[in-house]
């Protein structure tokens, strides 16, 4: 029997922010180290204690009033800074050992979305407003125009002067001194994340839930599949060639020599960003708002209690099956735990089995040589489910179906929600869908949690009040 490849494993749960975790980026300074931010108004930066292998924060900045997001410059710069992104207010620019901003870069129109950074202290961001800008320290030098949705993901290449854009238009556009040199199409939704492999090759992953490797001169390499739903980020190894990705299907996912080799499931539905620190450990974010790293080094391995306890709470989390790769499900159908008998052909195979009146779901662990349970199967056919109370909207049942007046005395807009679902994914779906300001996002989303908060599956909200007109 061959042995079985490497494998990343827990290395530490990080419980530091009260919200989700929405951007993660390694820091040069110190070293091991990286940095948080989280819709909890703080962004953290994480030390590796001498004593131990567990990460403690040692800064904390706060102040911002919505979602930031954040990138660190390059080792070209002088300082290493954290950039913390705010609807409709400036970029902060901090020193990581200070609490004072050195410097704002002001939009002063919409939301920014994503930064990169490049030589001698160029950045570039993207934002809600279908714009790109390129900043030299507080300056915006020039204003990228071209895409015809917003901008979530940029990036600086290391040589050439060029410069990524990827849209919610679908396109990735290459920029040369301020002029659109080149757009890429090829995925079928939205673009959210894009890493540099090399001078001439780049990734793009998209809510197609595909991956796209790509060069410079326009020609795509490779497709890769693998994810069932919305990828939100992707991250590089430094070899150039491997990377992973995180996305709404609860996983994130190693990519070696152009195939899925690992699949990591998580006990939170969003698993929003990721990143590959200096030593090849992984740094996952999600919507529970813990930070969860992962090594192949058996020296950073979690104690065996962690490791249990891991397992435990994977296996009690829910699983929606629109959500994941499980398809439709009829219980009656399905065989019995002495299915997990027969060993699993490929690493992160998922397995169904009836249990009673519930549906369970295993995925397949090359390295333990078993069947590891990811969670329960909720509201799948022939399933008991409580539905009295729930409401019928395009064919289907939801807990919430709130009417939306966006102007007055103009048409309303029907908003449908499950509680088990994530607010912002689906503000952000319902905008789009109805060709709606995206500046509305915050909004919607904050009127589904307050209008459903400690509402359980089942019961229907309808006191509330409209988010866009009040």
């Amino acid at each position: 029997m061959m042995a079985s490849p490497s494998t990343y494993r827990l290395s530490c749960s990080i419980l530091g922010h009260e919200q989700d975790v929405r951007g993660l980026a390694a820091s040069f300074f110190p070293t091991g180290a990286f940095v948080s931010v989280s819709r909890d108004r703080t962004a953290k930066l994480w030390v590796p204690n001498s004593q131990s292998m567990l990460l403690q924060p040692q800064t904390c900045k706060t102040g911002h009033s919505h979602t930031i997001c954040m990138n660190l410059p390059s080792k070209s710069l002088q300082y290493h800074g954290i950039k913390k992104l705010k609807g409709n207010h400036p970029i902060c620019i901090h020193f990581l050992e200070s609490i004072f901003s050195i410097y704002f870069l002001s939009l002063r129109q919409s939301t920014f979305c994503n930064l990169s950074a490049g030589k001698f202290g160029t950045l570039l961001s993207g934002s809600w407003d279908t714009t790109a800008k390129v900043w030299l320290n507080d300056k915006c030098m020039m204003t990228l125009k071209g895409h015809t949705a917003a901008v979530w993901a940029v990036k600086i290449l290391p040589e050439q002067g060029l410069m990524l854009t990827g849209s919610a238009d679908k396109t990735i556009k290459l920029w040369k001194a301020g002029k659109s040199e080149k757009t890429f199409t090829g995925h079928e939704d939205c673009v959210r994340g894009l890493a540099i492999l090399n001078e001439v090759e780049f990734l793009s992953c998209s809510n197609d839930a595909s991956i796209r490797r790509w060069q410079v001169t326009g020609e795509c390499l490779q497709v890769y599949h693998g994810h069932t739903n919305y990828i939100y980020s992707i991250a590089a190894f430094s070899n150039c060639h491997d990377f992973i990705t995180s996305g709404e299907d609860r996983s994130i996912r190693v990519w070696k020599r152009g195939e899925c080799t690992q699949t990591i499931r998580l006990p939170t539905q969003s698993v929003w960003c990721c990143c590959v620190l200096e030593n090849g450990d992984i740094v996952v974010g999600a919507s529970d708002g813990i930070i969860r790293v992962f090594t192949e080094s058996s020296e950073r391995v979690a104690s065996a209690e962690e490791l249990q306890a891991f397992e435990d709470e994977l296996s009690k989390a829910t699983i929606d099956p629109k959500t994941g790769d499980l398809g439709d499900i009829n219980i009656n159908e399905l065989p019995d735990k002495n299915h997990l008998n027969e060993p699993g052909t490929r690493e992160g195979q998922t397995r169904l089995i009836k249990e009673g009146n519930r549906v369970e779901a295993y995925q397949w662990s090359i390295s333990e040589d078993r069947w590891m349970k990811i969670g329960d199967v909720v509201g799948s056919s022939g399933a008991t489910q409580q539905t009295s109370g729930r409401v019928l909207y395009e064919g289907k049942e939801y807990d919430y179906v709130f009417s939306i007046d966006v102007n007055e005395g103009g048409p309303s807009f029907k908003l449908p929600y499950n509680a088990s679902e994530d607010p912002w994914l689906t503000a952000h779906n319902f905008l789009q869908k109805n060709d709606l300001n995206p500046m509305f996002l915050d909004q919607v989303a904050n009127f589904i949690i307050e209008n459903t908060k400690g509402q359980t599956l089942g019961q229907m909200n309808t006191g509330y009040s409209d988010p866009l007109t009040g």
